[in-house]
């Protein structure tokens, strides 16, 4: 194991990656409510391997959609928990995420020099509720229904463009397959990837200038 180790060692230089990791100063004003952006971090991560999960069972048709909800929750193994777990979290996410943003505006992280953390955290905060919004339709019960119609309907407000990005969001005239094959495919893919990059952005710009001070 000592050889392996070393091997790497020699290549990828291992333990300075570790020291610069772990040996971070921290300042002595940091509390608890620092932590939830880490927190977030965390029901993202658990919400990944949720959905991950729940993506073996779920069929993403208008006809069987539904059909294989029910699936989950009453026949597949676990699944009831899963797809409980995944709920939680998102609901526990958005909470954190929220509260995060107000500890860093309160606490004026969002000034000089991290503009642009703030910038990719409000960015995080809008992919955040994206996730909502289409992983409520996903189920395609009365309610998922309904929320997506009305939600796609917004941009009809917009002169000029408004019916063209109304067909753009549900892939027809109406409400329908390609709809909810385009918020599937937002939902699973797109956003996670999304969410993925600006995370490691705004860590890294974090790690390059530190924990903003007390308020």
């Amino acid at each position: 194991m000592s050889k392996v180790y070393d091997w790497f060692e020699e290549r990828l230089e291992i333990q300075a990656i570790a020291d610069d990791i772990t040996s971070k100063y921290v300042p002595p004003h940091v509390n608890i409510f620092y932590c939830l952006g880490g927190i977030t971090l965390t029901c993202f991560l658990v919400q990944v391997a949720t959905g991950f999960a729940m993506t073996f069972y779920y069929r993403p048709t208008v006809t069987e959609a539904f059909i294989s909800v029910q699936y989950i929750m009453t026949e597949a193994n676990f699944g009831w928990l899963i797809r409980s777990v995944h709920r939680w979290s998102a609901s526990m996410m958005v909470l954190m995420m929220i509260l995060h943003v107000f500890r860093v505006y309160l606490t004026g992280g969002f000034k000089k020099p991290r503009e642009l953390t703030w910038v990719t955290g409000v960015v995080l905060a809008v992919l955040t509720a994206s996730f909502g919004v289409t992983g409520y339709s996903l189920p395609w019960d009365q309610i998922g229904y309904w929320a997506v119609k009305i939600v796609t309907g917004v941009p009809e407000a917009i002169p000029g463009i408004g019916s063209s990005l109304v067909e753009l969001l549900r892939g027809s005239a109406s409400v329908g397959q390609s709809t909810l094959t385009r918020f599937y495919s937002l939902h699973t893919f797109v956003l996670p990837l999304l969410t993925a990059v600006f995370m490691l952005m705004h860590f890294l710009m974090i790690r390059k200038q530190g924990i903003s001070g007390p308020l």
